[in-house]
């Protein structure tokens, strides 16, 4: 991970990864919920947990709220929504303390709204689920809301546990993807990704529905473990060299 070192990320960390043919996100959502709570029943005993003097209730089911629900009301703009006019968006982002690049969308200015109003204030467990496409190249679009994926992030304690949603499986929709996001990265959007010729070969030969997860292990062992730092649970972190 070629990014910078917090309590929160090392560039060196564990990951897990599961791909499950003929499933989508909602199947994902239930094997997260699963996946965790027997994860704290061996590890603590119990699915109630403290999380530095915070209880935290891991019992399900784990509520599951949209990007868009959740920004409107951290904003306060029921009339927000990815049809609004960029400008407006751009607007609110100002207010809010908020750097716009010239190449983020509608889409990607909502999620930086959310990431920068919402994310932290998540400390149940919960499915932050619809992710705008702009944001989401790999996931798969909704099958009813037409500017939104089927994918989500569980958040507790106020950070990302894991990402997951239906992959998407048309190559052809997958190249406009890449196509948009290399648009994106020329615009000044350095996190948005190239376009990949090797996968979607891959994807042309044939590929089922498929659901897949990332989990965070070393943030999962932190909630179970009761650690501030990511540097707690790895053997051998990265550390900031001395001044």
């Amino acid at each position: 991970r070629n990014e910078g070192m917090s309590p929160r990320h090392n560039p060196e960390y564990t990951m897990l990864e599961t791909y499950e043919a003929y499933a989508d996100y909602e199947d994902v959502m239930a094997l997260t919920e699963a996946l965790v709570q027997r994860a704290a029943m061996a590890a603590c005993g119990s699915l109630q947990v403290t999380y530095q003097g915070r209880p935290v209730d891991l019992t399900g089911p784990w509520p599951r709220r949209s990007v868009l629900d959740l920004t409107r009301e951290a904003t306060g703009r029921d009339d927000l929504s990815y049809d609004t006019a960029r400008d407006d968006v751009v607007a609110l982002c100002g207010e809010n303390g908020i750097e716009c690049e010239p190449g983020w969308g509608v889409g990607k200015l909502i999620v930086e709204l959310y990431e920068a109003l919402v994310e932290s204030e998540l400390w149940e467990p919960t499915f932050v689920t619809e992710h705008p496409v702009e944001t989401s190249p790999l996931a798969r679009r909704h099958r009813e809301l037409p500017h939104v994926t089927e994918r989500f992030e569980v958040l507790v304690v106020g950070r990302e546990l894991g990402n997951a949603f239906s992959e998407l499986t048309d190559p052809d929709d997958q190249r406009e993807r890449f196509e948009a996001q290399a648009r994106a990265r020329a615009a000044g959007d350095a996190e948005a990704m190239e376009v990949d010729e090797s996968y979607l070969r891959a994807m042309e030969l044939g590929m089922p529905p498929t659901g897949g997860l990332g989990v965070g292990i070393d943030r999962l062992v932190m909630l179970l473990a009761d650690a501030a730092s990511i540097r707690d649970v790895i053997l051998f972190p990265t550390l900031r060299p001395e001044a």
